[in-house]
């Protein structure tokens, strides 16, 4: 769900430094937590694999089931991208003068010797992102404690840029959420997951205080700092901030965990997305040869492999290009989802959940409440551009599900 603060720094600019912090501190409360709420409940009474397109099904059939999970992957191509074009960002601290045309085979090589270890089954590929993760956050904390000891102007002013217009709004919007999305992501796993019904609770309740500090605290210290004016923040200026805070040693260090972070998050998003394609050929709506598996690991290769491919083909494409149209596709599938643990708790309130969020029907309605307003607002502030692709590529569900979905067998739910 997080690799740290690489990639928020466009919000800094688009918001402004006072509205980038209250978001900081908002977002994980109004967002986050009620969306791992929904999703830790679902998971304790179903932890199927394929997750929310288990949840989906249960609540409104396969045909919803089949859209979650096309449109899900469908937005994978985009969000996933994201991160092989970050990698690149970040070198350029040490390659500022690096020619375009190299720009694709690093993409490349990235994405193929990250694929090969999603190859080897999610046992491997949990045990590399956990040691990532550590690893690319250890230069974000040296960074805001250095920040934190050194001369300091208020981080917060000004609230918001006085021209600020509505592309901007969105662009500040979208970045914030893509940072603190993913709480229905691990779900796809459940079924290769060792007590997933306490075991995804757990992850969620942990992970929520632990990356709204590694935002909220190396934001707010590299403002202070003065470093750099809040107007100069964009994507890869994380390395240059600590640099002139800490000196070559603290930049290299941030550039470094930069790049180790996009690569923990293009792991685990590969190993989590490519088992849409997966569960829906399993359940007889995409075509089988996607559902194939290794005998050794268990790991759908085909889905992989097939995924990699379109991750590539998208990284061509630029951050700030790919992370609003990213977050507009994914509120139409989180919308769907949250939808789906409402209609649960009316229409199955005897369902086994070992853990549920406390209250009757009104509380599980309202913890839903503020993520749609999130996700309405990130979908009305995305741009003509951004709404007709993402309008086109929702268009594409309906359509593939009556070209692929196999008929004469019913979908099926259950653990692979």
């Amino acid at each position: 769900m997080s690799g740290g603060p690489y990639g928020i720094e466009d919000a800094v600019s688009a918001l402004g430094p006072g509205m980038t912090l209250v978001l900081l501190v908002l977002t994980p409360l109004f967002w986050c937590l009620p969306v791992a709420l929904a999703m830790a409940e679902l998971a304790s009474a179903m932890p199927d694999e394929g997750g929310y397109v288990t949840w989906t099904r249960q609540a409104f059939g396969p045909y919803w089931a089949f859209l979650v999970g096309w449109w899900s992957w469908i937005d994978s191509f985009v969000e996933v991208a994201v991160y092989p074009a970050l990698f690149v960002e970040y070198l350029r601290f040490w390659f500022p003068a690096l020619p375009p045309t190299a720009r694709w085979p690093l993409i490349v090589a990235f994405i193929v010797a990250l694929t090969g270890l999603n190859l080897l089954g999610v046992r491997p590929t949990g045990q590399a992102a956990l040691a990532l993760a550590v690893v690319s956050l250890l230069p974000v904390a040296a960074l805001t404690v250095v920040a934190l000891l050194g001369p300091h102007t208020t981080p917060w002013t000004p609230l918001a840029p006085a021209d600020q217009g509505l592309e901007a709004l969105g662009l500040g919007l979208a970045v914030l959420m893509w940072n603190y999305s993913g709480w229905d992501t691990p779900s796809t796993v459940l079924g290769e997951t060792r007590a997933p019904e306490r075991a995804f609770r757990s992850a969620m309740f942990l992970a929520l205080p632990v990356l709204t500090a590694a935002y909220l605290l190396p934001v707010g210290a590299a403002l202070a700092s003065g470093a750099l004016e809040w107007s100069q923040w964009t994507t890869g200026v994380l390395p240059v901030i600590a640099r002139s805070v800490g000196g070559p040693w603290l930049g290299h260090a941030v550039a470094a965990g930069a790049v180790l972070s996009t690569a923990g998050l293009f792991m685990s998003l590969l190993l989590t997305n490519s088992r849409l394609p997966y569960v829906l050929a399993r359940d007889r709506a995409m075509p089988a040869w996607l559902g194939a598996v290794d005998r050794r690991s268990g790991t759908p290769w085909t889905a992989v492999v097939v995924s990699a491919a379109f991750y590539a083909a998208f990284a061509a494409f630029s951050f700030k290009e790919l992370i609003v149209l990213n977050v507009w596709l994914y509120s139409l599938s989180l919308l769907v989802e949250l939808g789906a643990f409402v209609r649960l708790r009316v229409t199955a309130p005897d369902m086994p959940r070992p853990w549920r969020v406390p209250g009757g029907i009104a509380v599980a309605t309202g913890v839903v409440v503020f993520p749609v307003l999130f996700c309405a607002g990130a979908m009305a502030t995305a741009g003509w551009v951004n709404t007709i692709a993402g309008v086109a590529a929702a268009l594409t569900g309906p359509l593939a599900y009556r070209l692929l979905c196999r008929r004469g067998t019913p979908a099926r739910g259950g653990a692979a």
